[in-house]
């Protein structure tokens, strides 16, 4: 046996170190808290594992492509078959190596077949990035091909990932780790409400706030296969890829989407603060980065379908004085949509509704002071329309095929399919001075199909190439498209459909493990939410959009003058922070009482903050358990204001401090022992804000 390969990837956050056996594809033989002055050949011998009886004389590798050839016992990170269908199972071996201070490079060849993969490490937020590619002389058939596999800890007894639903999106699911497979194969051919593609592997013990933890993120908007698997030895790996079987043609060359990987000391939080500013600093590209995040008004759940030039000249108004920056026209403006049964495709304008075109409404706006943005669905088709009776051919799937929101999908595979929307589009913006575009996707596919991405992310791309000035919001049905790849074409998230501020607080928490404030839009809802019927005050409703990218979504005629006052007053708070909330670090508080979601936005210079603490339900306890802050410095003093005190009830009949002024608390104590806040109701939001002397 030759000596081993080793190879050390590191920053200030952690170490991978990779080792290769007899030029064999390598292993992760180590990945956690930096390793210094580390003998590397010393990691090797110590990786090197016992065997005993039933098993093979020595341990195949849990390499970063796992091989069935090998024989691996697990699954393999890559199924393969010929044009006649004979699997195929290639031992690949070493062909180079490139090696830089941030970047490690592998080739690796076995006859025609070649596997590359690339991991990179981000110094400034921490994120490693790997990525796989798969080339062949003679087109093969792809059935997987796994982003470098990861090894997940020993010392971790659950797993969590993502599950959901439209208008429930980002549910957190925990299941124990256990022999044999934990597998998540999302077939719809969008990212998902149901799918996040993330898995977070907790450390024994560890919290929002403490302890080891590994994150793993697959950037990839076509659907995605996860494999969490324990082998018979106890060893661990976890797989990304795109959804198994979605490469339907046979071809030379095939590339996963990169895996988003990053290993944290502190918690949840420190993945999440690696992912929200890897997001925002390195994969968003803003128009115009030094502008203020603007103050949204969209006016779907205001008019739907129903557009009337005066009426949203007079809804703009009031948007306007509430303290809205941007106006986005929603559904209905186009074609002869009524309603969701026609005209997605004949991206033209709706002369009956709108006889001297968008100019009048436009002019109104841009009069107020505010931009404005418009609403496309550009992958999707109505049967009911002039487009697909000229081009029935255009859609994906069968003719009879069971429609979703009454519509197709477009065949985005087909040069000529996006040509023609990249012409309805661009017509639309060189006509009209638009700042932003709410991108849609309604539906799921009539299959798996991974062209399907790569066709939308071309489009994408040529328009942003001819656009510049334009941003772009991905929305599907809320919050049924977000992840990496989408965000490296887009500036902004429709987290969900929900309105509801309760639904938001706990949905906002849970994405904030991957996102930062500055993509995620939250918007005020009218007074009686249109998805679930709640009716919650304004102050609840505002203080929730608030804690993200703050929009309004109601028909702001409806408000109160109280209600008017309020908003008004939120939105205020909201501008004059905006500028270091935008970078500031979400961090998710670990909570004593299980019914507050509470969180602490830290600016990174570690200044200011400010604290979200959300009572989602009644306590089991009759007044608030303290609630403990994070991250400060502990020697430090800091100004605590309850922003919000006045907002206090008639039953919090006590004086807590906060309630009748400022403290000036140390660091240590808000994070050991933390705040007494008064009593509230359910479905109310006290606000902290924190500054340091």
């Amino acid at each position: 046996m030759t000596h081993p390969q080793i190879w050390h990837l590191s920053d200030t956050r952690q170490s991978l170190v990779f080792i290769s056996e007899n030029q064999g594809l390598p292993q992760v033989a180590y990945w956690g808290a930096p390793l210094v002055g580390a003998d590397l050949g010393a990691i090797a011998q110590a990786h090197r594992m016992d065997v005993t009886g039933g098993m093979l004389d020595e341990n195949p590798a849990l390499s970063i492509c796992p091989e069935a050839a090998a024989p691996f016992p697990g699954q393999a990170g890559l199924r393969l078959r010929a044009l006649d269908g004979k699997i195929l199972l290639p031992r690949f071996r070493l062909d180079s190596v490139t090696e830089s201070e941030t970047a490690l490079k592998f080739a690796y060849r076995d006859g025609g077949l070649r596997y590359f993969a690339e991991f990179t490490i981000n110094p400034h937020t921490h994120m490693i990035s790997a990525q796989a590619r798969l080339t062949s002389d003679a087109p093969v058939h792809l059935d997987w091909l796994a982003a470098p596999a990861f090894p997940a800890p020993q010392l971790s007894d659950e797993m969590i990932d993502f599950t959901g639903r439209w208008i429930g999106e980002f549910q957190m699911q925990r299941n124990p780790w256990r022999a044999g497979i934990h597998a998540r194969d999302n077939r719809t051919g969008r990212t998902g409400h149901e799918h996040f593609p993330a898995i977070l592997l907790p450390a024994r013990g560890a919290t929002n706030t403490q302890g080891e933890v590994w994150a793993l993120h697959y950037g990839w908007s076509g659907g995605h296969g996860m494999i969490a698997e324990e082998l018979p030895d106890g060893r661990r790996q976890i797989q990304f890829g795109h959804a198994p079987q979605s490469e339907l043609a046979p071809a030379t060359s095939f590339e996963t989407a990169p895996l988003y990987a990053v290993f944290s000391s502190h918690g949840l939080n420190g993945c999440a603060t690696a992912y929200q500013r890897h997001l925002r600093d390195e994969i968003v590209t803003w128009p115009h980065p030094d502008r203020p995040r603007p103050v949204h008004y969209n006016c779907w759940e205001a008019v739907y379908f129903d557009h009337s030039l005066p009426e949203l000249k007079d809804i703009s108004t009031h948007a306007a004085g509430l303290g809205a920056e941007r106006f986005v026209l929603d559904d209905g403006w186009f074609g002869r949509r009524d309603d969701d049964t026609s005209s997605l495709g004949d991206w033209a304008i709706n002369s009956r509704k709108y006889p001297d075109g968008l100019a009048p409404l436009i002019d109104h706006i841009h009069g107020l002071g505010m931009t404005f943005g418009i609403w496309f669905e550009p992958e999707m088709v109505n049967p009911d329309s002039d487009i697909y009776r000229a081009h029935p051919d255009w859609a994906l799937g069968a003719k009879d095929q069971v429609l979703g929101r009454q519509q197709m999908v477009f065949d985005m595979a087909l040069a000529e399919v996006r040509d023609y929307l990249y012409t309805q589009i661009a017509a639309v913006l060189s006509a009209y001075k638009i700042d932003y575009v709410k991108w849609d996707h309604n539906r799921v596919l009539p299959h798996s199909d991974a062209a399907q991405a790569h066709g939308t992310y071309a489009l994408l791309d040529r328009l942003r190439s001819d656009f510049p000035e334009v941003e772009i919001e991905s929305c599907s049905s809320g919050g049924g498209r977000i992840d990496f790849g989408i965000m490296a074409r887009t500036q902004r998230v429709w987290l969900s459909d929900s309105n509801d501020a309760l639904e938001r607080l706990r949905i906002q928490h849970n994405a904030a493990l991957f996102l930062p404030m500055a993509v995620t839009g939250s918007h005020v809802g009218p007074r009686q939410c249109h998805t679930s019927g709640r009716v919650i005050d304004i102050r609840m409703r505002a203080w929730v959009a608030a804690a993200r990218h703050m929009g309004f979504e109601m028909d702001p005629r409806e408000l109160t003058e109280d209600e008017a006052g309020v908003l008004r007053d939120v939105t205020t708070w909201w501008k004059a922070n905006r500028n270091w909330t935008t970078r500031a670090d979400i961090l998710r508080l670990d909570s004593a009482d299980t019914a507050v979601i509470a969180e602490q936005q830290l600016a990174q210079d570690g200044t200011r903050f400010v604290v979200f603490a959300g009572k989602a339900d009644t306590s089991d306890q009759i007044l608030p358990r303290p609630l403990r802050l994070t991250q400060l410095d502990p020697t430090a003093q800091y100004r605590i204001t309850l922003r919000n005190r006045g907002d206090a009830v008639g039953l919090s009949r006590g004086m807590p401090a906060l309630k009748a002024g400022d403290l000036v608390l140390t660091g240590q104590y808000l994070m050991s022992h933390g705040l007494n806040l008064p009593w509230s109701f359910p479905l109310t939001m006290w606000v902290i804000e924190g500054e340091r002397l």
